[in-house]
């Protein structure tokens, strides 16, 4: 089987490693695999170097649109895919543009979020919708609230989830040790940690507020934030306020994400929107403690095995955090491991493969 992506562009996001993840599982299985992304630069590769990736470097305007086109064109005809199967907002789109004019035996579109825009967005769904075969989201949160604001007809989208590699993301007790040594926070020291993009979507100040509360209650307590983005200064900013920046780490990009879910002493998620949240399915099958905000489908994902604050609420999001880090041994144990096997049982990216299959042999 070909099958061809397409992604708005290849960042360092939940999606992003999500179609690099389809990408090299099905390749592995034999099948010839491409990814085109619309624009931007590369931050993130496929493990597997048979996956092709294509720039299309679309350009923002008129001229540049169409030359977009002509190329996805161009591209789809040479490589004459099974599946177009196309990622996020942007690429969705113009996914079924590009079907006005070309051929597509049989094209997928996933979005990754209840909030991909406003409403001429949302009306570009509704119009462009026939164009499509599968139109998938990552949550029955997010396609419910698709449907809602009638961006597809009721019963007409799908839910599939975001896959977790559960042999990556697991326990390790000596990469524990190793990046707490190796960071200086000692046996009695509790750490909190933060994995996202620093924008508006992610909440970082409902965190930070909530966190400054928690620091005057548990001395002992460290926070790292990991990830990059455009309210990085501001963020800094408000931790300089608060006065805690001898407990706030920024700690930036990393590719060693795993091994800091497992210096972990607690996850959080202070989100305000959210599609899947596939940071907190990572943190589970990592054997973490999680609170999260109820902010979309991520509850969804976290079941009985975490703890659910209101969005945009940092007093509550105090408390959950103060509860969590209050579990004795035993009962953080039990729920951690269980939320492991949940994540195991019902996410993991071989079970989710197998949807994706199925999905695009029709």
């Amino acid at each position: 089987m070909k099958i061809l992506y397409i992604i708005t562009g290849l960042g360092v996001g939940g999606a992003e490693r999500q179609v690099l993840d389809l990408a090299d599982r099905f390749s592995d299985q034999g099948h010839s695999v491409e990814i085109c992304y619309l624009t931007g630069p590369v931050l993130l590769q496929p493990k597997n170097k048979s996956v092709k990736l294509i720039g299309l470097e679309l350009g923002k305007s008129v001229v540049g649109f169409v030359k977009g086109v002509l190329n996805l064109r161009a591209i789809i005809k040479a490589f004459d895919p099974d599946v177009v199967h196309a990622h996020m907002l942007h690429a969705n789109l113009f996914s079924r543009v590009v079907r006005l004019i070309c051929p597509i035996k049989r094209l997928v579109n996933t979005a990754h979020s209840t909030n991909e825009g406003g409403r001429v967005r949302m009306l570009a769904y509704r119009l462009t919708h026939p164009l499509v075969d599968v139109s998938t989201n990552v949550t029955l949160e997010a396609v419910k609230v698709f449907e809602q604001k009638k961006a597809c007809p009721i019963g007409s989208m799908q839910a599939v989830s975001n896959g977790i590699d559960t042999e990556l993301f697991k326990p390790d007790s000596f990469a524990r040790n190793l990046i707490r040594t190796s960071e200086c926070i000692s046996d009695h020291e509790e750490l909190i940690v933060a994995v996202g993009r620093l924008v508006d979507a992610k909440d970082y100040r409902n965190l930070l507020n909530a966190f400054n509360n928690l620091s005057k209650k548990r001395p002992n307590i460290k926070l790292w934030i990991v990830g990059d983005g455009p309210e990085r200064k501001q963020l800094d900013d408000l931790v300089s306020h608060l006065g805690i920046d001898h407990l706030v780490k920024f700690l930036g990009v990393r590719s060693d994400v795993s091994r800091v879910y497992n210096a972990a002493d607690l996850y959080v998620l202070s989100s305000a929107w959210e599609g899947f949240g596939l940071v907190v399915a990572e943190a589970m099958a990592s054997e973490c403690v999680v609170v999260v905000t109820d902010c979309g489908g991520v509850k969804e994902v976290v079941g009985d095995f975490g703890f659910v604050a209101p969005a945009k609420n940092s007093s509550a999001l105090f408390n959950a955090m103060n509860d969590a880090l209050s579990l004795s041994t035993e009962s953080a144990e039990k729920m951690t491991k269980a939320a492991r096997d949940r994540i195991v049982n019902i996410y993991s990216i071989d079970k989710i493969v197998e949807k994706w299959s199925d999905i695009y042999q029709g």
